[in-house]
């Protein structure tokens, strides 16, 4: 099935094909025709599925270019998913040319901000903190929003953001349609979703196992004070091309990342305590294979989207299946092999029986001193 069969129109699908985007993905195959008939939606499912394309599309297309209106808004839990989010619109807006995006995120300049949102703006996509900044100053009119998307809902709640949304959403149309994604579906987001929406359809687009065939899994056995000799001993015997390495907390992050650096890895960090400059710097840096290993936390890298990510190394286990699976799915993208890597100490063998059970699978035993 074609992106024009779904209904999205010749223009945008043209612009797609260019940016090497033919065929849709389950889920905005399943989304999209639901989208554009005007329902709302609570759609499940991972990162990496194309998710953001199965609202992006759709929005876009019931954007009055002429109306000078916010007529869009999409939510994102983190200041990255923002500005990939925002990425992603505008590779599609620079060739539509009439359409102007604009996203409203924390640790950038508010007046800069309140300047643009004088003038024209069809879209925004922000995150809570400065939306509700900017509805308290009475700086942003979401009196024409017509479409309201809240992108990683679980995420969002699990930060806490569930009363900022709540003072959003008195501030959208009440006659909006309602968009919510999420990978995950604990009552809490159920209970956002009946609240919001009306007579949503239901997506669930089911990724676990394509999600993991596409990536090999592996532990490494080790011990608390083994495991940095451990993770160097495996990098250097795997060689990746571009890696993400997962910590617990952000100190343990700048703990390894220092150690590393120290060893002469050209290597980051990426967490929540970094200025807002220093966490694009970084991002665009990775991106571009300017770093070669990024350390980071589980917030800081959720719904990280860089491709080239040869492999992945869990330094500390995740603390669930739905954690581990967003981690490794950093690899493995477009088509590509990749390669997770979890180191386990002893006391972390109960949490590897719980991913193994969940994920239906044993994870293999990678032998250092074999490879």
């Amino acid at each position: 099935m074609s992106f024009k069969e779904l209904g999205v129109t010749d223009e945008l699908a043209e612009i797609l094909l260019q940016n090497g985007i033919g065929e849709p993905t389950p889920i905005q195959k399943e989304t999209i025709p639901v989208i554009l008939e005007g329902s709302d939606v609570v759609g499940q499912a991972q990162t990496g599925t194309g998710k953001t394309l199965a609202f992006v599309l759709p929005l876009l297309q019931k954007i009055d270019a002429e109306r000078d209106a916010i007529q869009g808004l999409i939510i994102a839990p983190t200041r990255e998913l923002a500005i990939q989010i925002t990425a992603e619109v505008r590779k599609l807006t620079e060739s539509l040319g009439d359409i102007h995006v604009l996203a409203v995120y924390g640790g950038q300049d508010v007046i800069a901000q309140m300047h643009q949102l004088e003038g024209k703006v069809h879209l925004v996509v922000g995150t809570p903190g400065r939306l509700l900044d900017h509805i308290r100053r009475e700086t942003i009119d979401l009196s024409s929003v017509s479409t309201f998307v809240l992108d990683e809902a679980d995420q969002m709640l699990h930060i806490g953001f569930l009363t900022d949304i709540e003072d959003i959403m008195e501030n959208v149309p009440a006659t909006r349609q309602t968009l919510l994604f999420s990978a995950t579906m604990p009552d809490e987001v159920k209970k956002l979703a009946r609240t919001y929406t009306k007579n949503p359809r239901d997506i669930h687009i089911q990724t676990k196992n394509i999600t993991l065939k596409e990536i090999r899994q592996r532990v490494v056995e080790t011990t608390d004070r083994g495991k940095q000799n451990d993770l160097v001993r495996s990098i250097r015997l795997l060689r990746p091309y571009l890696a993400i390495i997962f910590c617990r907390t952000k100190r343990r992050v700048s703990k390894l990342n220092e150690a590393l650096q120290s060893m002469d890895f050209n290597s980051d960090e990426l967490h929540g305590d970094l200025s807002q400059a220093k966490r694009e710097d970084v991002m665009k840096r990775f991106r571009q294979g300017d770093i070669q290993f990024l350390v980071a936390t589980d917030v800081a890298a959720r719904g990280l989207d860089v491709e080239g990510v040869t492999h992945v190394f869990n330094y500390d286990i995740a603390l669930d299946a739905e954690s581990y699976i967003h981690r490794i799915g950093r690899t493995g993208r477009a088509g590509g092999k990749g390669l997770a890597v979890t180191f386990i100490a002893p006391k972390d063998r109960r949490l590897l029986q719980v991913i193994e059970r969940e994920t239906n699978q044993r994870l293999k035993v990678l032998e250092l001193e074999y490879l």
